[in-house]
């Protein structure tokens, strides 16, 4: 399959490195798009300096912005899908192969990786974050959706066609899997492991749970 992977990054330059070392293992680098979300620590050159495809926006835009110029490009490039990855190391570059494989064996048009089979190690407040939107987008879409709240994830582009989430943060994530359910796509779930490794997000809690809510009851 022509696959993108696609890595939102800001300030990054910390990690960036070693998942785009990782990422070349298992990857293209050259089928590899990073997009700089306005960072301030010189991830950009760091991406450059890699042989990574770089997007650079100019001032930060948030996730959800971040991932639709990824996504943008990689249809204009006519990749057949793309997996989303984060830039903190908090997801196995190695994984990306078992999502392929996984589209291999269940032809879902979007593969969500599921940290939630194993809560090891997942700080407590994440836990109970992470399994209350999952169950409150399950509820809202219907959908048989593990870890809502996972960006770790693999795209048909034929999604990516008819779905483009109007919001720009986080919440982004969360709205383009409401919009897909809505015209039928369907969904599958890959276990993952995930890292927590005391990083600092750069997600404002209270400011996304409103934004999610907003998204959650949008019509």
């Amino acid at each position: 399959m022509n696959s993108a992977v696609i890595i939102p990054a800001y300030n990054a330059s910390s990690s960036i490195v070693e998942v785009l070392r990782r990422t070349s293992l298992v990857h293209p680098l050259e089928h590899t798009i990073v997009v700089d979300d306005g960072s301030l620590d010189g991830t950009g050159a760091l991406v450059r300096a890699s042989g990574a495809v770089l997007i650079s926006h100019g001032a930060n835009r948030g996730k959800g912005a971040a991932l639709q110029s990824g996504f943008d490009r990689a249809l204009e490039c006519g990749y057949d899908a793309v997996i989303t990855m984060d830039s903190d190391l908090q997801h196995k570059p190695e994984d990306i192969p078992r999502f392929l494989l996984a589209f291999g064996t269940s032809h879902a048009d979007i593969i969500i990786g599921s940290r939630l089979h194993s809560l090891t190690g997942m700080p407590y407040h994440r836990r109970v974050s992470n399994l209350m939107t999952t169950f409150l987008v399950g509820a809202r879409t219907s959908a048989s959706i593990e870890d809502s709240q996972s960006g770790f994830r693999f795209i048909d582009t034929r999604v990516l066609k008819r779905v483009r989430a109007l919001s720009s943060g986080f919440e982004a994530e969360t709205e383009f899997i409401i919009r897909a359910s809505a015209l039928g796509f369907t969904f599958a779930s890959l276990p993952i492991e995930t890292i927590y490794a005391g990083e600092k997000s750069t997600m404002t809690h209270w400011h996304t749970t409103k934004r999610f809510i907003s998204v959650l009851l949008a019509d």
